[in-house]
């Protein structure tokens, strides 16, 4: 037998819930020496470690990656064959290039290669501005691999993540404008297997797709619809499907009451199913067909609203989206790379979207507001010394979650579209 392989650099960016099961699983690989970048729990994270209460991996006291740093320009000392970022993609608050300027700039363009980028993100066109900083470097071609997650985790406190038994990384290589290869060439799937044999051999699940946009399409589909109506009406899933408790043992409080309940299926369901299809007709009109590679099937919508009512539909239902759980946080929301990003290629297509155009619309008022009180309370010490103006109330927290803990229904349903394992 041969030496065992040396061990890789490699770094992660954004420490949530996300990042920490990946972090776990792509260090217990046994092929990298991760760095990781954790800004606000730092401290906690280096001294005691991460905790994690996991369905799949068991529970799990202190687990600390090889290396903790406190920012990026902290963590670029050293070269790394692969950059994880599994931060939320807000490019109104700030860009992925920015957010990662200290690699793309001197010293460390001087002094060592560019990493592959490995982005971890929800929503469409993530990969282009970080594309754009990496061609204005007058290097090869960037390499970007993208990705569409399916993964059940939040943060309970700071160092404490729950994960439910479910964690899948769909990846494919980032192409720019380039929506129609589906093939591989031999180098992009010898830098996928590469990276799917990371995951895989610390106990993750991977599948290498040759197109990755329209997987991250279909993905995006079912948060622009139902993270989106979750977000404006402020109730979770269980509001518009779940029937009132029938058994004593049966406590929870979210159901379809039923004095509206007609009008709810009379009006509200349509609604949603209208938003299901318009974006299966966007998708069609990108080129994602049922008889393409990874295209959307014509019962997609359909299918994707029943799973969804029957998986909500239960006792044991609780998942309430990011979106909303963001929103009563007051920390800004995804709203252009998840809606914005739909509208603006369904108007460069003529595709007419007029329900996915007023989510879009309405959540941006949503997200001004938030924006326009961080910076309130990011002045509020100034402002009060000088005209006695009082801050902001701060929302009431609510316990983080992952949108695709409520999605497990689907994920199942469509096993052989979204979800067959292979790498």
């Amino acid at each position: 037998m041969g030496a065992p392989s040396p061990r890789k650099d490699v770094l992660l960016v954004g420490f949530g819930a996300v990042g920490a099961v990946y972090s776990m699983i792509l260090q217990k690989s046994g092929k990298v020496n991760l760095t990781v970048v954790a800004r606000s729990n730092h401290d906690l994270v280096k001294n005691e470690g991460v905790h994690f209460k996991s369905l799949k991996f068991g529970e799990i006291q202190g687990w600390r990656p090889y290396r903790v740093a406190k920012s990026v320009a902290a963590a670029a000392d050293r070269p790394y064959s692969h950059v994880f970022v599994a931060t939320k993609c807000v490019p109104d608050v700030i860009k992925t290039s920015k957010m990662l300027a200290p690699l793309l700039s001197s010293p460390y363009t001087e002094r060592f290669p560019q990493p592959t980028y490995v982005l971890l993100q929800n929503g469409l066109n993530v990969e282009k501005d970080l594309y754009e900083a990496l061609s204005a470097l007058s290097l090869p071609t960037p390499r970007i691999i993208s990705t569409a997650l399916y993964i059940m985790a939040n943060m309970l406190s700071p160092n404490v993540v729950q994960h439910n038994d479910m964690d899948k990384v769909v990846m494919g290589v980032y192409r720019h404008k380039d929506m129609t290869t589906t093939t591989n060439t031999p180098e992009e799937q010898a830098a996928l297997e590469e990276l799917a044999d990371m995951f895989v051999s610390g106990g993750g699940t991977a599948e290498i797709v040759p197109e990755i946009q329209r997987r991250k399409y279909a993905k995006n589909a079912l948060n622009v619809t139902f993270s989106g109506i979750c977000a404006l009406t402020r109730y979770p899933f269980t509001s518009f499907f779940r029937p009132p408790p029938s058994e004593p043992s049966h406590t929870y409080t979210i159901y379809v009451h039923p004095s509206t309940a007609q009008q709810i299926q009379d009006y509200s369901i349509p609604v949603i199913k209208g938003v299901l299809d318009e974006m299966v007709t966007l998708g069609h009109t990108l080129g994602f067909t049922p008889d393409s590679v990874d295209g959307l099937p014509a019962t997609w919508a359909a299918d994707a609203l029943e799973m969804t009512r029957k998986g909500q539909s239960t006792p044991q239902a609780a998942h309430r989206p990011s979106t909303m759980v963001d929103i009563e946080h007051g920390d800004p929301i995804e709203v252009e790379v998840i809606w914005g990003e739909v509208i603006r290629l369904a108007k460069e297509r003529g595709v007419p979207m007029p329900r996915t155009e007023t989510i879009y619309g309405l959540l941006l008022i949503i997200q001004n507001q938030i924006l326009r009180e961080r910076e309130q309370k990011a002045a509020a010490p100034k402002t009060e010394k000088t005209s006695g103006q009082p801050t902001a109330a701060a929302p009431t927290p609510a316990a983080p979650t992952s949108f695709m803990g409520g999605l497990v229904p689907i994920s199942r349903l469509i096993s052989s579209y979204l979800f067959s394992t292979k790498h």
